[in-house]
């Protein structure tokens, strides 16, 4: 996304059935989420010079599916020292750490706002030694592939934007290096959602989403760097176009992209387009639309309210298809250092140790380091999350509201099977102001 982006959508804050807001459910979050291991289960925290540091406060700041409140606590009440979470939109995030960056801490990007924020001069190398998992890390991050697959390098892998050469370096380094842009913590690959029952059918391809069948009741993501890239796998699914790199498109793909969403919404194909994780949801609850480009806790959120809601297993086929991924990483601001510094490695290391990856796995995310998170999952979580099986018990979301039913099978199968059908990941494309510029001819038309 650019820095003129709308606001994102809110993926990780949905409404209960209860009708209350799920950070209002803090207290529960940390009981469920903590429950398999016990409050005193990540040994080392706090540190022996957690006293010297208990007046310090870092300031975590970014999107609100990743800078969580209830995770931001629970830091804080393992590692002594006080952590505020404060939410932006990406465009207000990325401005937000280069034109006030000591006012910020802890930066949370993703691969694409890591690369600018390092050019800008913003961050500060992260020393790969002093990560006590880095050598846990997936291959995806040190490798660039998942069990024998490669990692598309369409848009902006996690990978590519991941090391430096040196503590100060204003340029990526290709390939594994002691210095890192950031701590990969949260990741997914996004597809579609659609209603079951309206459709009446299985949808496998992105080409469903422009199919005239579903002319009126369709939607589409308003953010553009992302909706263009939704709107172009449309397009290659249906066979009207192979681009080069559909995260870095050409002036002529852009404009044929872009002409084409004009047709489509002239011909009234979208019912709406949505720029909020409340709107996608309510949009499909209602029946107002049955299918959209749909982030996976929302369409979670969505089955909470006991309507069914399906997320598309997109899976690559012929070179077309595939997952649009996405991964959301912790950068540590220039300006720290002393003892504020060693409480952010600190604040990086919990974060690696399981509790974080186990929470957010509750609502569809994935860990880099898996093997800390399934210690604090039950048996049942894992088998339903990581390995795509079908769920021996009533699967709950991060803050203990019932999701699914005992026996349902997550959509998409395995973590292996989706991140390996990943065919291409968000970015900042070289012709952004082109893109938003023509993303603008299309929402006014």
């Amino acid at each position: 996304m650019s820095t003129t982006d709308k606001t994102p959508p809110q993926r990780a804050v949905a409404k209960t059935k209860a009708g209350l807001d799920r950070r209002t459910l803090l207290k529960g979050a940390a009981a469920v989420a903590g429950a398999a291991a016990g409050s005193d289960a990540i040994r080392g925290f706090p540190t022996v010079w957690a006293q010297e540091i208990k007046d310090i406060e870092l300031r975590h700041v970014g999107v609100s599916y990743s800078v969580v409140q209830a995770i931001g606590d629970q830091a804080a009440k393992d590692l002594g020292f006080k952590v505020t979470m404060q939410n932006l939109d990406t465009s207000a995030a990325i401005n937000r750490f280069i034109t006030q960056p000591n006012t910020v801490d802890i930066a949370d990007v993703e691969g694409w706002q890591a690369k600018l924020a390092i050019k800008r001069g913003v961050l500060q190398g992260i020393e790969r030694k002093r990560i006590k998992e880095f050598d846990n890390f997936l291959p995806i991050f040190t490798k660039g592939e998942l069990n024998g697959h490669k990692i598309p390098r369409q848009g902006i892998s996690p990978y590519e934007a991941l090391y430096i050469a040196k503590k100060d370096a204003t340029e990526l380094h290709d390939g594994v290096a002691d210095w890192l842009t950031n701590i990969p913590q949260v990741y997914n690959a996004d597809s579609i959602g659609y209603r079951p029952d309206l459709v009446g059918h299985e949808v496998t391809e992105w080409k469903e989403l422009i199919d005239p069948k579903f002319k009126g009741k369709a939607a589409i993501l308003d953010v553009p760097a992302i909706g263009i890239m939704d709107a172009a796998l449309c397009l290659e699914s249906a066979g009207l176009i192979k681009y080069g790199n559909k995260g870095n498109m050409t002036k002529a793909e852009i404009d044929f992209t872009i002409n084409k969403l004009i047709e489509l919404k002239k011909s009234g194909h979208f019912r709406a387009t949505w720029t909020t994780f409340d709107q996608s949801v309510n949009l499909m609850a209602a029946g107002e639309v049955v299918i959209q480009s749909m982030w996976s806790p929302a369409v979670a959120a969505v089955r909470v309210k006991q309507i069914p809601c399906v997320y598309a297993p997109v899976n690559i086929k012929n070179g077309k298809e595939g997952y649009r991924g996405w991964c959301n990483g912790m950068g540590l601001m220039k300006h720290l250092t002393g003892k504020k510094l060693e409480a952010a490695y600190e604040y990086l290391n919990w974060y690696l140790s399981g509790w974080q990856g186990a929470f957010v796995s509750r609502y569809g995310y994935y860990s880099p380091v898996p093997s800390t998170a399934k210690k604090f999952m039950s048996a049942a979580e894992w088998e339903y999350w990581y390995e795509g099986k079908p769920s021996p018990e009533v699967v709950k979301d991060p803050y203990g509201v019932p999701m699914e039913p005992v026996g349902t099978k997550r959509d998409g199968g395995s973590f292996i099977d989706r991140v390996t059908n990943i065919s291409c990941w968000n970015t900042l494309m070289d012709e952004a102001a082109y893109m938003n510029q023509r993303w603008n001819d299309f929402k006014v038309a």
